[in-house]
Formats: C-alpha cells, structure tokens, sequence
C-alpha cells in the first residue's frame, strides 16, 4: 500500500504549521518573476509620483518669480491635463504596440529630462509648454503602468492594485517632503530639479530588467465568456460575433463614462491641494512657505496609508461603501476647515481627504478593466483620459476664483466633489459583482 500524501498545510517536523503549499482554492505563491514584476511597478508608480511632487510645493515660488496671477498659475498649471488628455488618446494604443511595461519604462526617462526644464521656465508660455510635456508623459506613464500592473495582480490572484497606488503616495510624499525641506533651505530651484531628473533617470535604468516579458494580455480577466469572444478568431462585420463585438462596446459606454465622471471629481480632489494648497495657506491663512507645504504633504501621507491598507478594507466591506464614506471624508471635514482662521484644521481636513480619496482610483482601474466587451488596456485608458477632466478644470477654476473672491472659495471645490463622489459610489457596484464571480 502506497503511502497517502499528507494534507496541505499540515504540521512540519518542528511543530509549525506547513505553509509551503496552499490550501484549496487559494491561489499558489507567486513566482520569482512575479515578484521582481511587482517590485519593477512599485518603482513605476514611485517614478511618477516623485517627479511631479518636487515641483507642487515651489509653484508659489515659480508664480512669483515669473510675476504670474493666480488665475495665470492656473492656466499654466492647466496645460499639465491638456497634455495628458492629448496623449491619453493614444495610450492604449501604444501600450498595446511597445508593452505597457516597456512603455511606462520610457516614460520614466522622459521625466527625468522634463522635470529639470520647468526650472529654466522664465514666463508663462515656457512653464506652460514644460507643464504640458509633463502632462503628456503623465497620461501614457499612468496608463502603462496600471495595466502592467493589472497583468501582475492577475498572476497573483488576487487584489495587489491598491498597493501599487499606496507606493506612488509614498512618492508623493517623499517627493513633497524633499521639495519642502529644500525650498526652506533656499536650494535654487534649478539644482533640485536637476538632481532629481538624474535620480529618476536611475530608477528607470533599475526598473528595465524586471518587467514581465512578452505581450500584454488582451482579454478581460473576469469572464470566461469575454476571454473566448476575444480570442476567437477574426470574423466579418456582419456577422453575429462582431455584432456581438458592437453591442458590447456600446454597453461599455455608460459605465466608462460614470467610471470618468467619479474619477474626474477624484483628481479634483486630489489636485487642488497640489496646485493650490500651499499658496491657500501662504495668501489666506499667512503660514510660512516651509508650513505651507505641509497642506499637499498631509494629504498624500494620509492617502498613503489608507492605499496600504486599501485592499483589505475594499475586500472586507466592498468598494460601493468604502466610496461613500470616502465621500463624506472628502466633504464634512473641509468644509468646517475653511470657514476656520486655524492652519493646522485646513491642513488636518486635507489629510482627511486624503482618506477618502485613497481608494477611488485603484478601484475605477478594477472596475474599467473588468467590463466585458473591451480589453482591459482600453478600459484603463479610456477611464484614466477622461479623470484628466477634472486636473484640467479645477487649477484655472480654483485660481480665478481665487484672483475674483479668494482662494479660500476656490478651494472649496474639494467638497463639491466630495459630494458628487458621494453620489456617484454606485458605480463601482459592478466591479463588486465581477469580484464575486471570480471567486466562485
């Protein structure tokens, strides 16, 4: 009689529990390729955030060096989305073509030639012209990288997308922090934003090897039926699978938009304290530029921690009420903030909004990538090109407001989309059904 084999997990020779195979029907560890995949978008999403960061904290710097308005900021700062929302039309595209991760890789290069020219900028239409190339790298980077991204967690088996977005809060508050300790110690602009260009031109070189290899994967990860619709071989247009093909594009359609419309309230969120918080404390509430800086850097270190642990919470309680409570997070505590004369309760509501903004992007990127009749690449970039709405309209709304009433009002912009964040949490509804489906 052979002997049995002993059951998973079972107890090892010194007593513990045997941990080297997985219970059934959890997914089996990860592979070293894998790992080094996960690391190579950690780095990624850290190359992204820390470029643009050093440059948020010292835009009152650049406003008064250049003689700029706070309306003229605006429109500068609003060349950053139109660049991306231009290049984000073609994102999908050439990630299909080079690799997102091959593609997102580049990028990291380009930024680390563009993000030293906003220090040569001496008037409006040099800093608008450098804003714009960053808006341009921003949208393809953003685009490649979560769906590189997204092919890993699917290797994995389960949700890791959160993290990713949790790292480039990191970067963001590295780089917040980094631009705020240097612009205290009155570091010419030019030197730090040289030196950052050569730090990112580094990490790009160490991302490079550790991508996976090969071609994007096509198919939609979360139904069997899509992942054979896409793999079928090509047929005429007037046959009932292209037909098919069309209807399922044309149901796309209403969840992509609403999927765009949340994140577009998100980046307004997310971008008001980067453009706008350090000069709301400095004109309004008379902080020093060291204390200023602290507005975008509470905000990401908050974001940051609730990215960390974002996976966990969504599995737990589901994206729909995560979003609403983030909603409210967004909202009530601003909103009392600003009609305060205090520094540390404008920078204390930013830091809540930073909560509740946490986990919206990561869980519209789920959610575009798992609507059946488009192949995930496509979701992620139709939905990241419509959130570029939001950064383009709200820093010359915010600054107009800001040159017309104050930029007390302006800002208050952040709880209006809180509360259509509120609103709108129904539509990651979906992205929660297709989870369960996956699980079963």
């Amino acid at each position: 009689m052979t002997e049995s084999a002993p059951p998973a997990h079972s107890p090892a020779p010194d007593g513990r529990p045997d941990t080297s195979r997985p219970r059934e029907g959890e997914p089996p560890p990860p592979s070293a390729l894998l790992r080094r995949a996960r690391a190579a978008v950690f780095l990624l999403f850290f190359i992204n955030a820390i470029a643009y960061a050093n440059i948020v904290p010292r835009l009152p710097e650049i406003r008064d060096s250049i003689g700029l308005s706070n309306t003229a900021l605006g429109t500068a700062i609003a060349a950053m989305p139109v660049g991306a929302l231009v290049a984000g039309l073609f994102a999908g595209a050439m990630g299909a073509r080079i690799g997102s991760g091959r593609l997102a890789a580049l990028c990291a290069f380009g930024f680390a030639a563009a993000v030293p020219l906003v220090s040569f900028a001496s008037v409006w239409a040099m800093l608008a012209c450098c804003l714009f190339l960053l808006g341009v790298l921003d949208a393809i980077m953003d685009a490649a990288m979560n769906t590189h991204g997204l092919r890993v967690q699917r290797g994995y088996g389960r949700s890791i997308l959160s993290s990713f977005h949790g790292l480039w809060s990191v970067g963001a508050v590295v780089g917040g922090l980094l631009s705020t300790t240097l612009a205290g110690a009155d570091v010419p602009l030019r030197w730090h934003l040289l030196g950052i260009g050569a730090l990112l031109a580094v990490l790009g070189v160490a991302v490079w090897p550790l991508l996976l290899p090969g071609r994007d994967e096509d198919e939609a990860p979360t139904s069997a039926e899509a992942r054979q619709t896409e793999t079928a071989p090509a047929t005429p247009e007037s046959s009932p699978a292209a037909t098919a093909a069309r209807a399922g594009l044309k149901a796309a359609l209403l969840p992509l938009l609403l999927l765009g419309l949340l994140l577009a309230m998100s980046s307004v969120v997310e971008d008001t304290p980067a453009s706008w918080g350090s000069a709301l404390l400095q004109d309004d509430y008379g902080a020093s530029a060291w204390l200023a800086g602290f507005a975008y850097v509470a905000f990401q270190t908050a974001m940051t921690i609730a990215r960390f642990t974002g996976d966990r919470v969504v599995d737990r309680y589901g994206r729909v009420p995560v979003a609403r409570v983030g909603g409210l997070l967004i909202a009530v505590p601003l909103s009392l903030a600003l009609l305060t004369h205090s520094t540390p309760a404008v920078i204390a509501a930013f830091a809540c909004a930073g909560l509740g903004a946490a986990t919206l992007f990561p869980s519209a990127m789920h959610a575009a990538a798992t609507i059946p009749g488009i192949r995930s690449s496509d979701g992620v970039a139709v939905v990241s090109w419509l959130a570029r709405v939001g950064f383009l309209a709200a820093p010359p709304l915010v600054g107009l407001i800001g040159d017309r009433i104050s930029l007390r009002v302006g800002v208050a912009m952040i709880v209006v989309a809180g509360l259509l964040i509120l609103a709108l949490a129904k539509v990651f509804a979906p992205a929660d059904r297709s989870m369960s489906e996956e699980s079963r």
